[in-house]
């Protein structure tokens, strides 16, 4: 089928960007979130799955997501940080279907941000990035 808009297919490299930018700061700010609001509830989440120690692991997560989350808006190693966080948002969609009392969000955002980092991890960083492809 024809495109609608087909002179719009021209500008389809600021798709990535857009998610890119969106999808970190998401993740820069549920990172900020592990080490303030929510660290009792992510400690809780460890302990129920049996990491030990608990805070070391609610604050790796959290590094992870800052660090991973500002290499996204940057557009630095971008499908190595959609890779990791396809991971991590798979795990927790699967925590939150089968318990949804130890996280704070509903399967359906963990769902979105599972498809937007499959999404980078196949499409990459698009416009604005330090590892656009050759």
């Amino acid at each position: 089928m024809l495109s609608i808009f087909p002179e719009l297919l021209t500008y389809q490299l600021f798709a990535p960007l857009i998610l890119r930018v969106v999808l970190g700061l998401i993740l820069v700010n549920l990172g900020y979130l592990k080490f303030t609001k929510e660290k009792s509830r992510f400690n809780l989440l460890f302990q129920t799955l049996g990491w030990k120690p608990a805070e070391f692991w609610t604050k790796l997560f959290g590094l992870i997501e800052i660090v991973g989350g500002i290499a996204l808006i940057v557009g630095f190693s971008t499908q190595i940080a959609a890779l990791i966080f396809v991971i991590i948002n798979f795990a927790e969609l699967y925590i939150e279907t089968k318990e949804a009392s130890l996280l704070k969000r509903d399967a359906v955002f963990y769902l979105l941000i599972f498809a937007v980092a499959l999404s980078l991890l196949f499409t990459g960083p698009g416009f604005l990035a330090f590892d656009l492809p050759l």
